[in-house]
């Protein structure tokens, strides 16, 4: 008869009335993932179909709305689009403000648009001309009309009568389109502002005027085009480094696989090398941050502090300055120093951290379809996000045009909301003679219109909801061909055909609910800290510290759930692979079966995950000092072949974390395959005691060493009490 050994407290009661949950029991019959499993968590199944279902429909009612050329092309005073193809607009690409000083107004910034008549040119006035001169002159006034309002032709108005209409601007200054808008071309010499090389101008009035007039009515204006035009510089950058962002991106697709490949034959020497070139590579970096903060000693104007720069969106800006350099010099010795400590602390338990990934390198090697299946599960989420983006972008462009009532001097119905078909025969023309009905913004007053915000706090939330679905697709799919090499007595003999392909199609087929339900979960938290965000941004302005300080409390609290909701999850998600229970009994079976082996988390789990984030950070960071060299022009064989550039660091970012995901997507197969292989590792103690008639799964080399090292934290425990 088989004796079960179960873990005894210091009064020798049996573990059954252990807090964290019974030990498995002895099963002749397991051998691994169960195979005759039944669907689980089904409602929650229904609940993701119907959801999809409203998630399509939403998109299909958005693109039927939207338009996103609102998004590209600015609009006229009638809600028209410019240089949009087959439209009276055709050729005239540039909006032309009749008056840009009217700008000015603190109108602008609650509404977004210049309280002033707006037409669409073919290109913008290069010249002083007044209404009143060019009538005078007919070379001049030909010129002038391409500046009045579509249709203009009455040559016997009087400048009067035209100013009066709001038919032609009262004057035209020198101008140059940026992000498609005509604003004065304002330039500096020696100090001082011009436009077109005058200081001063003549205005509707005929009266001398300073141009700083212009420039502020243009900055306003432009207060929301300034990230537009930092967006397009931007977008150029990429235009001309895209080929350099992907070959870089493949230097990092490669070197990631070749240190897979190295790792799965070579593990234990390639860990050392890693650690080595880590501290290695941060080394370098504190080297050559103190030789460039030595040489920017005594030259002027690199004593500036950061503070008094402020933001600048050039960050060449920031690398001639000495406490730039000095920051990350500071920030590289922290690491360097904590990394070195780390590693000293934690040397003995870095070779048990060696030996599983050794067994986890075994794995990997038996089922090699896994170093590519993280390419299926980044497509999918790419599919996630290219949807979410395009609804997204279809809904906020889906309003109508509003049209609202402007007047330069006092009106009760300034700001309301009229129709400029009928305008010029309502009362409001009556009591405000100067009043002008015209294109304010996008909205509307229907249902739809109105629940637009709810659409789009719905598209975030099933973007949240399918891609933490793909992603829990993903680790219960791997999670599932790691634990069927693990339970295989004789590996790989007893080993299925295609581990891979089964375990994705028994978790597709009998445990979508419970993937769903895990993701629900994760989502509603996610949901939440948004919303959490987006009510801190509004109140910065807000002077109540007791609202800032309780929603910085909330902030931090459901950070911290979402961590322990992702740790949860993703355990659960290997219980499910292995024994099919549904969500809510596999997150409770893996959280006790962790709590009772606490110890062995914290001494061989963790430890090998902190090796896996060393493997991660040393290729990222050889690739980001590879294209920082490139693309700062510092590697003098290529020095001519990197493209010119606004803001070098938008490539080099792109670089950086296009690394960081793809060495990430080749590690996360081996930090999935760790996790499996612990918790069965786990499981397979309390199952088995290694005697010849229950014989334990682990392979002789992982056991010697993990056994080992279970016993060193009992003893140690058993010593302190």
């Amino acid at each position: 008869m088989d004796v079960e050994l179960r873990p005894k407290d210091p009064d020798g009661a049996a573990a059954a009335d252990d807090p964290h949950g019974t030990p498995q029991k002895y099963d002749p019959t397991f051998k691994g993932p169960i195979y005759d499993r039944g669907c689980t968590d089904i409602i929650c199944c229904i609940l993701l179909l119907v959801a999809v279902v409203g998630y399509v429909v939403v998109g299909v009612v958005a693109w039927t709305q939207g338009d996103p050329r609102k998004v590209i092309y600015p609009t006229d005073s009638r809600g028209q689009f410019c240089g949009q193809k087959g439209t009276i607009n055709e050729n005239r690409p540039y909006l032309f403000y009749f008056n840009i000083m009217k700008c000015a107004s603190p109108l602008v910034l609650l509404e977004f648009q210049c309280p002033t008549t707006q037409i669409c040119v073919s290109q913008c006035p290069n010249r002083y001309l007044t209404l009143l001169t060019a009538s005078k002159i007919i070379k001049d006034h030909e010129y002038y009309l391409q500046f009045c309002v579509p249709g203009f032709k009455d040559l016997n108005k009087s400048p009067a009568e035209v100013l009066r209409d709001g038919e032609c601007p009262a004057m035209l200054v020198p101008s140059r389109p940026l992000a498609r808008r005509c604003l004065p071309a304002v330039n500096a010499k020696k100090g001082v502002i011009m436009v077109g090389n005058e200081t001063t101008f003549d205005d509707e009035n005929g009266k001398k005027r300073n141009v700083t007039d212009l420039v502020e009515g243009a900055k306003k204006a432009n207060v929301v085009l300034e990230a537009r035009q930092v967006a397009m510089k931007i977008f150029e950058d990429y235009t001309v480094s895209w080929y350099w962002i992907i070959i870089g991106l493949v230097i990092s697709m490669v070197v990631s696989l070749i240190f897979i490949v190295l790792l799965r034959f070579l593990a234990g020497i390639m860990v050392w090398v890693m650690i080595v070139l880590v501290i290695l590579v941060l080394g370098y970096g504190i080297f050559h941050c103190y030789m460039e903060y030595d040489q920017l000693k005594g030259q002027s104007g690199s004593d500036v502090s950061l503070i008094e720069l402020g933001f600048q969106t050039d960050l060449r800006v920031y690398l001639h300055l000495k406490q730039t350099w000095l920051a990350f010099m500071i920030i590289l010795c922290i690491v360097e120093v904590v990394i070195i400590l780390l590693l000293i602390f934690l040397r003995k338990r870095i070779l048990i951290a060696i030996s599983l990934i050794k067994e986890a390198s075994r794995a990997i090697g038996h089922i090699m379809t896994s170093l590519l299946f993280p390419l299926c599960t980044f497509f999918l989420v790419c599919l996630c996000i290219a949807y979410w983006a395009s609804t997204a972008v279809f809904l906020s462009t889906s309003n109508e045009a509003v049209y609202k009532v402007f007047n330069e001097t006092e009106c009760k119905y300034a700001g309301q909301s009229c129709n400029p078909e009928t305008f010029s025969t309502s009362n409001v023309t009556k009591k405000c003679p100067d009043a002008h009905c015209q294109f304010a913004f996008y909205g509307g007053e229907t249902a739809y219109h109105k629940y637009l915000i709810i659409f789009q706090i719905y598209n975030a939330f099933m973007f949240f909801w399918l891609a933490n679905f793909v992603i829990a697709l993903g680790q219960v799919t791997l999670a599932g061909a790691f634990a069927s090499y693990y339970w295989a007595f004789k590996k790989p003999d007893d080993m299925p055909a295609f581990p891979l392909f089964s375990s994705f199609g028994r978790a597709l087929r009998y445990h979508t609910g419970s993937l769903a339900f895990g993701s629900l979960i994760l989502a509603i938290v996610q949901i939440i800290r948004v919303i959490l965000e987006y009510l801190d941004h509004r109140l910065k302005a807000a002077e109540n510290k007791f609202a800032k300080f309780l929603l910085t409390c909330l902030k931090c609290c459901f950070w911290c759930l979402e961590k322990f909701i992702k740790f949860l999850n993703r355990n659960a998600y290997i219980m499910i692979a292995i024994y099919g229970t549904n969500f809510c009994t596999s997150a409770r079976n893996a959280f006790f079966l962790l709590m009772r082996n606490i110890i062995r988390v914290a001494v061989l789990d963790k430890v090998t995950d902190f090796l896996l984030f060393l493997g991660k950070l040393l290729i990222v960071g050889s690739v980001g000092i590879l294209a920082f060299f490139f693309f700062t022009q510092r590697i003098k064989l290529i020095q001519d072949t990197a493209p010119p550039l606004n803001y070098y660091w938008v490539p080099i970012l792109t670089v950086i974390v296009g690394s960081y995901l793809i060495a990430h997507g080749f590690f996360s197969v081996y930090a999935m395959c760790v996790d499996t292989l612990f918790l069965c590792f786990c499981e397979d103690l309390e199952r088995n005691d290694g005697s010849p008639e229950r014989p334990y799964y682990m392979s002789p080399a992982l056991s010697e060493i993990l056994l080992k090292a279970s016993v060193e934290p009992s003893k140690s425990t058993e010593s302190q009490e």
